[in-house]
């Protein structure tokens, strides 16, 4: 054989060496890199009509369907300790959906009050697409948060088993948990005081409905359906008021009507361990968007080994473009109400919103 002849056989070689791996056909004429992944298509097309109201980035997300399943994924992944295991107890399974299959112990716990709501809403989902619930809750969370105008777009392994043990109890933090208390439970998990602040960015988009019930759907900033900075504006403003009843557990004093405030975020936001991590955000969105897709890609994981699952994140959506405005004092707020606290770096000088005081709307039932 020549030379040249060699030389045309390499070379179809190599091309046949690099044609693309041939990807499983999947309902609707999608395709999909893993015929596993297939499932997830159709379970996009359900919740994105029937849970998250066409894909809005509303109460559901973290309250109703999109708010509180963003929170289930931590509701359900946080129930793991190292400190635990090692005492010879058993530590939790993470992120294995025990809180959706033994609902009648867990949203039981104290920490989880008001979750059964989402779990039993989740439920008939996962069931009738025959999924398993860790599997579930963390497609429904990275399904809701893409929704929301310039937010993450998250990671998705599929794979985890439907068999579970109830986690032990006293391991979500708590609105009325201080900081160092709450720092030490999430170590306990494997996450740092850093990853604590990158995982609160998920309160940019977030409302309370029982600390105090009484005022149910009650945002943690003026934004509460952007995934923006706003939030740890916000929180860094002198409180001067309550939203509603009163001072509840796990309740401070807000900057503005209508705005309820959370314990625990007042004293992150102004502990010197996360200050300056908190204080980052407000002037670096990608930075915000980045860290929590990063922080979340192991909280989604945690108990588990990510190899041993399979990747389906093309399935998420791609969330909206969008620019967003620069964040700015709410109108009738100065930089005198600012109570910052990273002593490395000043905060930022932000401009004040036009108009009257803001008053923030409660987010409306889904």
């Amino acid at each position: 054989m020549s030379f040249k002849s060699l030389i045309a056989l390499s070379a179809l070689a190599v091309t046949v060496l690099a044609a693309p791996p041939r990807r499983a056909a999947c309902s609707n004429g999608r395709t999909a890199s893993d015929a596993a992944c297939c499932v997830w298509f159709d379970v996009l097309d359900d919740i994105q009509e029937n849970l998250f109201d066409n894909a809005e980035c509303g109460e559901d997300v973290h309250e109703g369907s999109c708010d509180q399943s963003l929170r289930l994924t931590f509701h359900d992944a946080i129930g793991f300790s190292k400190n635990l295991t090692a005492h010879g107890q058993f530590g939790g399974g993470g992120a294995d959906g025990s809180i959706m299959a033994f609902a009648q112990i867990e949203t039981n716990f104290h920490a989880n009050v008001g979750v059964d709501e989402i779990v039993e809403t989740q439920r008939p989902f996962a069931l009738k697409h025959n999924v398993a619930f860790g599997d579930f809750i963390q497609f429904a969370g990275a399904v809701g948060v893409s929704n929301c105008a310039g937010g993450p777009r998250l990671q998705f392994l599929a794979g985890r088993s439907n068999i579970s043990q109830p986690s032990p109890d006293l391991l979500v933090p708590e609105p009325s948990d201080a900081a160092d208390k709450i720092f030490a439970r999430m170590e306990d998990a494997g996450f740092s005081i850093i990853d604590t602040v990158d995982l609160l960015a998920s309160h940019t988009v977030a409302a309370q409905d029982k600390v105090d019930a009484s005022i149910p759907g009650t945002p943690f900033d003026s934004t509460p359906s952007t995934f923006d900075a706003q939030f740890f504006v916000e929180t860094l403003l002198n409180g001067t008021l309550f939203p509603g009843n009163g001072s509840n557990v796990g309740e401070v004093l807000s900057p503005l009507h209508g705005e309820f405030r959370l314990q625990s975020d007042f004293e992150i936001a102004r502990d010197s361990r996360s200050a300056c991590e908190w204080q980052s955000f407000i002037t670096d969105h990608t930075k915000m968007v980045t860290k929590f897709e990063s922080v979340m890609k192991r909280l989604a994981t945690v108990g588990h080994n990510p190899n041993s699952l399979t990747d389906c994140s093309e399935v998420i959506p791609v969330p909206k473009a969008v620019t967003l405005p620069p964040p700015t004092l709410p109108a009738g707020q100065t930089l005198g109400d600012v109570q910052g606290a990273c002593a490395a770096t000043p905060f930022p000088r932000l401009s004040t919103a036009p108009g009257p005081a803001t008053s923030v709307a409660p987010v409306p039932p889904s």
